[in-house]
Protein backbone atom coordinates (compact mmCIF):
# COMPACT_ATOMS: atom_id res chain seq x y z
CA UNK A 1 0.00 0.00 0.00
CA UNK A 2 1.47 3.41 -0.73
CA UNK A 3 1.26 7.32 0.51
CA UNK A 4 -1.55 7.92 -1.60
CA UNK A 5 -4.00 4.92 -0.51
CA UNK A 6 -3.41 5.11 2.73
CA UNK A 7 -4.65 9.03 2.65
CA UNK A 8 -7.30 7.86 0.33
CA UNK A 9 -8.28 5.25 2.97
CA UNK A 10 -8.08 7.46 5.74
CA UNK A 11 -10.31 10.20 3.74
CA UNK A 12 -13.09 7.86 2.78
CA UNK A 13 -12.93 6.87 6.19
CA UNK A 14 -13.53 10.23 7.69
CA UNK A 15 -16.32 10.80 5.13
CA UNK A 16 -17.82 7.72 6.63
CA UNK A 17 -18.38 9.18 10.25
CA UNK A 18 -19.46 12.58 8.89
CA UNK A 19 -22.13 10.98 7.41
CA UNK A 20 -23.23 8.68 10.35
CA UNK A 21 -22.72 11.40 12.74
CA UNK A 22 -25.28 13.27 10.17
CA UNK A 23 -27.51 10.67 10.21
CA UNK A 24 -27.32 10.43 13.81
CA UNK A 25 -28.02 13.90 14.17
CA UNK A 26 -31.21 14.24 12.24
CA UNK A 27 -32.24 10.79 14.32
CA UNK A 28 -32.28 8.40 10.65
CA UNK A 29 -32.88 5.25 11.20
CA UNK A 30 -30.72 2.70 9.68
CA UNK A 31 -33.37 1.40 7.49
CA UNK A 32 -34.35 4.62 6.27
CA UNK A 33 -30.39 5.19 5.80
CA UNK A 34 -30.39 2.06 3.51
CA UNK A 35 -32.57 2.78 1.18
CA UNK A 36 -32.00 6.58 1.05
CA UNK A 37 -28.30 5.43 0.01
CA UNK A 38 -29.70 2.56 -2.44
CA UNK A 39 -31.68 5.86 -3.92
CA UNK A 40 -28.49 7.22 -4.31
CA UNK A 41 -26.86 4.47 -5.39
CA UNK A 42 -29.39 3.91 -8.31
CA UNK A 43 -29.71 7.90 -9.42
CA UNK A 44 -25.40 7.84 -9.58
CA UNK A 45 -26.18 4.58 -11.63
CA UNK A 46 -28.14 5.76 -14.32
CA UNK A 47 -26.77 8.64 -14.57
CA UNK A 48 -23.48 6.57 -15.45
CA UNK A 49 -25.33 4.45 -17.91
CA UNK A 50 -26.59 7.80 -19.63
CA UNK A 51 -23.46 9.60 -19.42
CA UNK A 52 -21.42 5.80 -21.14
CA UNK A 53 -24.20 5.40 -23.78
CA UNK A 54 -23.95 8.76 -25.01
CA UNK A 55 -20.27 8.04 -25.70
Amino acid sequence: MNEHQIVSLISLTGFLVLVAAGFRAHEVGWRKGFFMAGAWAGIFAVVILFIDMAR
